[in-house]
């Protein structure tokens, strides 16, 4: 038997005691996927391998932002990360496995009916309305990356084009399936990032209506063109008329007239058949802090792990063997894998946009972000802006139709910007800062404000004097 080869197995057994590795799920150029039992628990677990010496720095950053986002999420329908085990020359990845493979798979071999349809398409905008309740643009939405497990619940997976969003910072990256990707994306133009998994998701209701893509070509460069024109493939005549509705309203070119996320969830067709567990909006519900279940933890014990240290590790939230076997054994236990239990569930209120608020964001620092609220259409709006521009004596540069670049500099003596009295103090330094519109929900728009450069203080000056003429 070859030396080194037994020599690496045997650092693998070591590196990973308590994993027993099966068939090979899939393999790629940087990483394989494995099957294995995690022996303490019987759960069986997918376990993303990928070695360090094959990862270009994209490849690098791709698993770095995908390893933090999942770290983030714990939700129903987002496939679970377990652990993440690091070594000088491999990464092992150890998820949640999903027995029944990509939703793609099953539209291929399934027809839907209507009914079915809804039921999946619920369970995915839980899962990204949650995500986007943690700030996490997902940017890959598509029938590969929506995951089955062995009841058929779907989960949403791969956030490797994944990234995690603040107000006032707008995501600039073209990225994900030419076939899913709003025209926004295709055009280059700058999107906060919600609304293009939007886009996505009605591509993908599109498909479990009608089992297949609404924009289709023999080319990229024609399914582009396609998406441009904003005109797909003709709906299937046995659609309800409800259903027709809302794929009308969210494959729709104007990101500021598409639906959103709420106003989805508000539709008649998706509350028909509305589980309990989806029907309260999930920014955080699934990550609120539970007592212990004593009963996983006795079990534990017969595993040979020590109580106190077992509790000890969850309230302090250690990352260990036993927290990894408690999530395990919580997580193998729950019916389906999912709660359906509604009564303990408290409905959260969504971040407030419409306001100037201080937020941590998922490294810890704080950063300000400001915004605006309008119910006026979105030319009138920007005619607006650019009134209140001319009387700061603000200079701006159109970057896009809804986006501007601008600056102002300092007078040369304290001078009044509105009937207020409202003062902007003397500086040596010109304030850069970028302005975007966009949708909110319904008939609403929040107008955000972003600093590029320049003294902080005086930014929320102008802000200040910007809010005080607006008012």
């Amino acid at each position: 038997m070859d030396t080194r080869a037994s020599k690496r197995k045997s650092s693998g057994r070591n590196i990973l005691p308590h994993y027993k590795f099966g068939k090979t799920l899939g393999s790629g150029t940087f990483a394989e996927v494995k099957l294995a039992v995690h022996t303490l628990t019987g759960l069986n677990v997918a376990i993303k391998i990928l070695n360090r010496q094959s990862l270009d720095n994209t490849e690098a950053e791709k698993m770095r932002r995908e390893i933090n986002i999942m770290r983030q999420l714990c939700h129903p329908h987002v496939v679970r990360l377990f652990e993440v085990i690091d070594t000088p020359s491999k990464v092992y990845i150890v998820m949640e496995y999903m027995s029944s493979g990509e939703l793609f798979e099953y539209l291929i071999e399934n027809k839907l009916h209507e009914d079915e349809a809804r039921h999946i398409f619920q369970q995915i905008i839980s899962g990204v309305e949650y995500c986007h309740g943690h700030m996490v643009v997902h940017r890959d939405l598509k029938l590969e990356n929506l995951l089955l497990d062995s009841e058929h619940n779907v989960k949403i997976a791969d956030f490797g084009l994944g990234n995690s969003m603040r107000d006032g910072y707008f995501l600039k990256t073209s990225c994900g399936s030419p076939n899913y990707a709003a025209p926004e994306i295709i055009k280059g133009q700058l999107y906060a990032g919600p609304e293009v998994d939007v886009w996505s998701c009605g591509i993908i209701l599109y498909a479990l209506l009608c089992g297949r893509l609404p924009f289709e070509d023999e080319s990229i460069p024609g399914v582009c063109a396609k998406i441009r024109s904003g005109i797909y493939r003709p709906i299937v005549r046995h659609l309800s008329e409800s259903a027709r509705d809302l794929i009308s309203r969210i494959i729709v070119l104007d990101p500021m007239k598409r639906i959103s996320i709420r106003e989805i969830r508000l539709h008649p067709w998706f509350q028909k058949n509305l589980p309990p567990y989806v029907s309260i909006p999930s920014h955080g519900v699934f990550n609120r802090r539970e007592e212990v279940d004593m009963n996983i933890v006795n079990d534990m014990n017969k595993l040979g792990f020590d109580v106190k240290e077992v509790i000890r590790s969850l309230q302090n939230h250690v990352k260990n063997e036993a927290t990894v076997t408690y999530s395990m054994l919580l997580h193998s236990r729950s019916p389906g894998h999912i709660s359906h239990n509604n009564e303990n569930l408290e409905a959260l209120e969504c971040m407030d946009h419409l306001q100037t608020y201080l937020q941590s964001d998922s490294l810890g620092k704080n950063y300000w972000t400001l915004g605006f609220n309008s119910r006026a259409r979105p030319r009138e709006t920007m005619l607006w802006v650019l009134k209140v521009f001319h009387r700061l004596n603000v200079k701006w540069k159109r970057i896009g139709i809804y986006n501007m670049k601008c600056l102002w500099v300092p007078p040369l003596s304290r001078c009044s910007l509105s009937t207020t009295e409202t003062h902007i103090s003397r500086s040596s330094d010109a304030i850069k800062f970028e302005i975007q519109l966009y949708k909110a929900s319904g008939e609403l728009y929040v107008l955000d404000l972003q600093l590029l450069s320049g003294a902080p203080f005086i930014f929320l000056e102008i802000c200040a004097a910007f809010r005080a003429l607006v008012v």
